[in-house]
């Protein structure tokens, strides 16, 4: 919980930061150009892959499989698509880096793996 705290107020300064240089570098029309061409750009693979992730689920649930795999997938999809409509470049980077399935896929044995982690410590309590 620290840790978002932290990244709620470094995150912000540095897309700040990398903005102001962005603007002196290149100009205020170009930047405010890229910030909405990579949102729009962001938004509308978002939403195709999610769907994709969307039909992926529908039909491992209808063959009676989990869809653990695709659920991860589509959590990287949502996070990815997100930051992608927040500006800056930062977490357009990072958000491009979560919707593109080459690298999502080693992001999504990370977290796999993290979540087996929390899930075998004890500090995930599951209700039934």
């Amino acid at each position: 919980m620290r840790y978002i705290l932290l990244l709620m107020i470094i995150v912000p300064a540095a897309e700040i930061g990398v903005l102001l240089l962005s603007g002196n570098t290149i100009g205020l029309w170009p930047t405010l150009a890229i910030i909405l061409l990579t949102g729009v750009f962001g938004a509308y693979l978002a939403k195709k892959q999610g769907l994709e992730t969307i039909r992926k689920i529908q039909d491992q649930l209808r063959y009676g499989q989990m869809p653990g795999d695709a659920i991860l997938e589509g959590a990287c999809i949502l996070i990815g698509g997100t930051l992608l409509l927040a500006p800056g470049f930062i977490t357009d980077a990072l958000g491009f880096t979560l919707l593109l399935p080459s690298t999502r896929i080693v992001l999504k044995n990370m977290l796999y793996i993290g979540l087996k982690k929390w899930m075998n410590k004890g500090t995930i309590t599951i209700i039934r």
